[in-house]
């Protein structure tokens, strides 16, 4: 029962195929062929990073379902300046359109040592943008990217460093291995 760590690059699908769409775009198909596995939880196609793909499927609902609260950490670049009011409504949780999200572990860093994304994020001279480290124990439909902007943040760059103890350290994007489950 292989677990498979895989850096998911932007504007790639996190699926197999790209059914129902007139154009071709990028799947998991076009960088791994390991027949068997499935995904583990999604990330959009704009976000980054670390996906996890399993043929065990009670392994992949224990990381994927939002039952058992799973750690998925992200670094989040954002527009603006975060200030000590917009964390502490992170922390706290904050009000989406589909209710109230648990709360965040939070914190400014550093901009962190990453892989160039192609395309590059659009920088602006006059907006100032900052990084965060986030992580969550739910997984709802682009809930990082709707909880920064909530609190007045746009999320620029999206990359998912870890779920629970597996991180993306040491891939470079579209690169894949094996791990322990």
């Amino acid at each position: 029962m292989p677990l498979i760590l895989f850096n998911k690059p932007f504007d790639v699908l996190s699926q197999f195929t790209d059914k129902g769409s007139p154009t071709t775009r990028q799947t998991l198909s076009d960088y791994i062929a390991c027949p068997g596995v499935y995904p583990a939880g999604r990330l959009d196609r704009d976000s980054e990073g670390l996906m996890l793909l399993t043929d065990d499927g009670r392994l992949q609902a224990r990381i994927a379902d939002p039952r058992f609260k799973l750690a998925k950490t992200y670094l989040v670049q954002v527009e603006g300046a975060p200030d000590p009011a917009a964390i502490e409504r992170l922390r706290r949780g904050v009000v989406l359109n589909d209710g109230p999200t648990r709360p965040a572990e939070v914190e400014a860093i550093d901009t962190p040592d990453l892989w160039p994304r192609d395309p590059p994020v659009r920088f602006r001279k006059s907006v100032p943008d900052h990084w965060l480290r986030l992580t969550i124990r739910e997984g709802r439909n682009r809930q990082v990217r709707r909880m920064t902007a909530a609190v007045g943040l746009p999320t620029l760059r999206l990359v998912r460093w870890a779920v629970g103890d597996w991180t993306v350290e040491g891939l470079a994007p579209g690169e894949w291995r094996e791990a322990e489950a």
